[in-house]
């Protein structure tokens, strides 16, 4: 009854993600948590989003824009390992805390990114890859922020969504490398990733003609909708648990 719940949840989240470029670990983590605990449902989607994402670039590879790519992971991927190690000396009870916390800071924080406009150069991009790369290791949803630095990049599209995939590929086989050099990646943990990403992938390709017919303003109000119910579902977790 779980793994159908998980995976009803695992191809909502992937429809969604496949159109909108972020939303899948905003869905499950949650979800993930509840079931097999927070340590271990940072690594299980870690592994899931390696797939979920892996069928993005697959839907839009020739759009890949290798500089965006290559400037956000040099300095994302070393970012993520750092954070990985923070996340696995932290408290169960603080990692849900952080995690819900920061779900309710990107509600304010994307707002902001689409009213200011940002411009992004190389450097710029490198810069937000090690900061947003040491958030995704220790608070692991930062797709909301992801989006909006990649289109201040000049991205969009289909380029946007196979660039912030492919550039997530690189940084989530770090930690799921991480979380192995940690012992947090044991068989079981692997199999539930990509059981979960292959319902993310299978969402990625079913899904997409239900919800492409939404509008922008819609989708943005689903993310931001998605954010403060994970984050309360965590940050209750946390406290009253």
């Amino acid at each position: 009854m779980v793994y159908a719940l998980i995976a009803l949840c695992g191809i909502v989240a992937g429809a969604i993600s496949g159109v909108v470029g972020t939303g899948s670990s905003i869905i499950l983590l949650p979800v993930l948590s509840l079931a097999f605990g927070p340590k271990a449902a940072i690594p299980i989607m870690a592994v899931a989003s390696i797939v979920g994402n892996a069928s993005r670039v697959v839907a839009w590879r020739r759009q890949i824009s290798l500089r965006a790519f290559a400037c956000y992971s040099v300095t994302a991927v070393p970012a993520a390992v750092l954070g990985v190690r923070t996340l696995w000396i932290m408290p169960a009870e603080i990692s849900n805390l952080c995690i819900g916390l920061f779900f309710f800071a990107l509600i304010g924080l994307r707002r902001a990114s689409r009213t200011r406009g940002m411009h992004l150069g190389s450097p710029q991009m490198a810069l937000a890859g090690g900061l947003v790369g040491y958030l995704t290791g220790v608070v692991y949803s930062t797709g909301p922020l992801t989006i909006p630095i990649f289109a201040g990049f000049g991205l969009a599209k289909g380029a946007l969504l196979a660039t912030e995939a492919a550039a997530s590929i690189a940084v989530y086989v770090a930690k799921a490398l991480a979380f192995g050099a940690v012992g947090g990646l044991p068989l079981p943990v692997l199999c539930n990733g990509l059981v979960v990403g292959a319902a993310l992938a299978v969402g990625t390709f079913l899904g997409k003609r239900f919800v492409l017919g939404m509008s922008e303003a819609t989708f943005r109000l689903l993310i931001d909708a998605m954010l403060a119910c994970a984050g309360l579902v965590m940050t209750g977790s946390a406290l009253f648990g």
